[in-house]
């Protein structure tokens, strides 16, 4: 048995994607971050509707209209495949912790 808390890393130069389940017909993977952004250019832009939660810190995610969405811990958000979007900021001072489900 794992726990989704365990095994964070102290030194957090990049953002951290460990796959928990990973099939073809979904992937379910933690995400790890620390003051992390999105590249400048360019959004994701995913196959998959991308379903996330935010377990610990919090995040902001912006979409090409402007729409901004902050997520604290708890919130969750479902993404459309195809939506594209990207992380504009994440809390700089603690683990932001997110699962996130693409299906």
């Amino acid at each position: 048995m794992d726990n989704i808390f365990d095994d964070i890393p102290e030194n957090m130069d990049q953002e951290i994607f460990n796959p928990l389940i990973d099939s073809e017909s979904i992937k379910i993977e933690r995400i790890i971050s620390k003051g992390h952004t999105s590249p400048d250019s360019g959004w994701y832009d995913q196959d998959k509707n991308e379903w996330i939660i935010v377990l610990q810190g919090a995040a902001e995610l912006t979409f090409p209209d402007g729409s901004k969405f902050s997520l604290k811990q708890g919130d969750h958000l479902n993404i459309p495949a195809h939506e594209r979007h990207k992380v504009s900021w994440t809390a700089p001072d603690t683990e932001t912790i997110w699962l996130a489900v693409h299906y």
